[in-house]
C-alpha cells in the first residue's frame, strides 16, 4: 500500500474497507473495519457556535477533530486535527453545486489529495427536497488528484445511516487523511 505514514497520532486507518453506523436518536458515529473490530467513535455536538466534534478511539481517548474554520461556516470548510499534536492533517472544503454533493480534501497547504462526489444528482436532489425520501441510499465516488478511481462510500437501505467505506490505493497521498475525511462526510452532510 502507498500513502501509508502515520498523519494521525496513534491511530491505524491502513484497512481497505470501513463501516459506519449513525445511532437512530443523536448524531453519534460508531466505525469498525471490515471485519467488524471498533475504530473509531463520534458525537456530534448540536448549537455551537463553530462547529467541531471529536472522533476516540475504542478506549475513548480523542484522536482527531473536526473544526470548522470560521464562526457559522457556511462555506462548508473544515479542518481534521490530529489531536496528539493539535495539527491540521486535512481540510475539507465542500464544493457547491446544485444537486450534487461534492468535497475536496486537501493537505493543510492546499496541495489536494482526494475528491468526494455524490453520484446520484436525482438521489441527492430528492434528499434536499423531503424528507421522507431520506431513507434513500446514496453513494460517493473517491476519486485522487489526478481523477483516478480510489475508493466509494456506500449507504445501506435502512432507517440509521449505515454506510461502507472502501479506499484502494491512495498513492503517495496520505491514505490515513482520506479515510478519515470520507469517515466524517456523513456528520457533515446530517442526512
Amino acid at each position: 500500500m502507498s500513502g501509508t505514514q502515520d498523519v494521525i497520532g496513534g491511530l491505524d486507518l491502513s484497512a481497505d474497507d470501513y463501516v459506519i453506523k449513525q445511532s437512530l436518536v443523536r448524531s453519534k458515529y460508531a466505525v469498525t473495519d471490515g471485519d467488524g473490530n471498533p475504530v473509531l467513535k463520534g458525537k456530534k455536538k448540536r448549537f455551537k457556535i463553530k462547529e467541531e466534534f471529536p472522533f476516540t478511539n475504542p478506549q475513548g481517548d480523542v484522536v482527531f477533530r473536526i473544526k470548522a474554520r470560521n464562526i457559522l461556516d457556511v462555506a462548508g470548510n473544515y479542518e481534521l486535527v490530529d489531536e496528539e499534536s493539535g495539527e491540521p492533517f486535512a481540510v475539507i472544503e465542500k464544493e457547491y453545486t446544485l444537486f450534487k454533493h461534492v468535497y475536496n480534501i486537501r493537505d493543510p497547504d492546499g496541495r489536494m489529495l482526494a475528491r468526494i462526489e455524490s453520484e446520484s444528482a436525482v438521489v441527492m436532489a430528492l434528499k434536499s427536497f423531503s424528507d421522507i425520501v431520506s431513507i434513500l441510499p446514496h453513494s460517493y465516488s473517491i476519486t485522487g488528484p489526478d481523477g483516478e478511481h480510489i475508493g466509494s462510500i456506500s449507504e445501506r437501505l435502512s432507517l440509521r445511516d449505515i454506510f461502507d467505506v472502501h479506499v484502494g490505493d491512495t498513492g503517495d497521498a496520505p491514505r490515513e487523511a482520506i479515510v478519515a475525511a470520507a469517515i466524517t462526510i456523513d456528520a457533515l452532510e446530517e442526512d
